[in-house]
Order: C-alpha cells, then structure tokens, then sequence
C-alpha cells in the first residue's frame, strides 16, 4: 500500500463518526415539527397544571422524570379510544378516571423508567386526537397537561345566546286579546318552515322552529294584488320574524336550482285569538 492511500484511509477513519455515535445522537427536528411543537410557559400554568389551547394537528411538550407520575387530563364527558406511544418498553402508560356524569374525567398517566429518554404519544377519543411529546428529565416533571378548547367554548357561548334570545319576548307590549292567529301556512316542508304567524293589527310576526339558528335563513316576499312578488324589510327577533306592516299574502323562498316555497296568508273576517294556530 503506497504512502499517498495509507493517509487516504486513516483521515477518513479519524473524521468519521462512529456508528454507535450517530445512533445514539438525538433526530434533529426540521423547521416543520418545531413550528407545530408547543412548548409549556410559566403563563399557561394553572397552579401545578399546564393548560395549552387545543389546536388539531398541534404536538405538545410534556417533561416528566422517573419515579414521577405525569397526568393528562382529557375534556369532561370525553371518551378514551385508544393510546399508543413509540416506545412502550421505556415508559409506562395507563388510565383511569374521575368524577361521574357530564363531570367525568379520563386521565393517561405517565412515568419514564430513566433519564433523557424521548418518543411520542398519540391519544385518540371520541372527539379528537392529541399529539404529545414525551421527553424524561432527571428531574422537574410537569405533574400534569391538560387543555382549554376555544372553539368549543364559543360554541357554548352561542348555544347560551340563542337560549336566552328564545326565552325574551318576540316584542314587548303586545296586547294578547288584540292578536290575530288566522293564518294560513301552506306549500313545501322544509326544515325551516314557519310554526305560525299572528299579527297586533299593526305587525305581523313569523314563528319559526328552532333550526332557523342554524341554516340559512329564507327572505320573505309580499305578494301583491296582482300576483306580484316584493321583497319586504323585516327584522329578526330570535326566532320570529318581525315586519312592521300587515299583508293577505307572503311567500318565503329559499334555494336556487330547487326552491323551497312556503306561503303565509292571512285569512279574512272571523279572527282566531289567543293560543290559536293555523
């Protein structure tokens, strides 16, 4: 072996790493997986627990240490589906409960077997999925993760909302032996179509079911002595529609290829009162 091949090999041995090396060296995360990693922060404590805002698709950091158990505390009333996590030798998984009915909680207990230890956990319920990244310290293990969700909360907000609208009164100072109910509700039977309406002999109103919350809302049309149709200003009051004028005939029209009609006429001489439904 000439001298010029003998340097040759020795270099290459001397600059590269062992194998052994390499194995043992932690992944590098990519600019990917450390934009979608959510790290802990002394403002989402809430005293010894971590809350993080749910986001999908999100991993979130969990620190835990051998001999300390770790809690992750699921959303009340969610069900468990399953858990599985990379390395299952290394670390101890389990679950158990707490508080009853819509206030039951599931809870993934965790525990590493040693230090400077690193995989996954993926959580599956019946609502959503977590993502989590486990890591073991020698110390300073976070008791317990658990999570605020912002889309369900403004959800819930709506439903109050709603609630407290259906329950104020669809106008205030309506003399009840004044109202008319002689009305005629005819035509298609779409999800939203109208409960009944009345009028104060100054109004008219539009009961709806509630699902009127929830989907498109169809425009009311006047329809004239001659057959034709007038689109008619209106106010939305809960679930009435409030129109301040009367009228013999509406229609509410919803739809474009197949539309939905629903006529409202108004029945002449005797009136219904009090209660009455058409």
């Amino acid at each position: 072996m000439s001298r010029l091949l003998a340097a040759a090999l020795v270099a290459i041995l001397v600059t590269a790493p062992a194998a052994g090396a390499r194995e043992r060296r932690s992944p590098r995360l990519r600019a990917p997986d450390i934009a979608a990693l959510i790290e802990p922060s002394a403002s989402g404590y809430v005293n010894a627990v971590q809350i993080y805002p749910y986001t999908e698709g999100v991993v979130y950091r969990l620190y835990a240490a051998p001999e300390r158990l770790t809690d992750i505390a699921l959303q009340a009333g969610e069900t468990l589906n399953s858990v599985a996590a990379g390395d299952t030798a290394r670390w101890t998984i389990g679950d158990t409960t707490s508080g009853s009915g819509e206030a039951k909680h599931t809870h993934i207990l965790i525990k590493p077997f040693a230090p400077n230890l690193q995989t996954n956990l993926f959580v599956a319920t019946d609502r959503r999925t977590y993502q989590i990244a486990l890591e073991s310290r020698v110390s300073g293990a976070m008791p317990g993760i658990a999570w605020s969700y912002p889309a369900d909360e403004m959800m819930a907000l709506k439903r109050r909302q709603a609630a407290s609208e259906a329950a104020q009164p669809v106008e205030r100072g309506l003399a009840v032996e004044l109202l008319n109910f002689n009305y005629a509700i005819s035509g298609d039977a779409p999800d939203w179509r109208p409960l009944r309406a009345f009028d104060d002999g100054r109004q008219t109103f539009i009961e709806f079911p509630a699902s009127i919350a929830v989907g498109e809302a169809p425009p009311l049309f006047v329809i004239g002595a001659g057959g034709d149709a007038e689109l008619v200003n209106y106010r939305m009051r809960g679930r009435y529609y409030v129109v301040d004028r009367l009228f013999a005939a509406a229609e509410l029209r919803l739809g474009a290829k197949r539309q939905a009609i629903v006529r409202i006429a108004r029945l002449d001489a005797k009136t219904t009162r009090k209660g009455g439904r058409s």
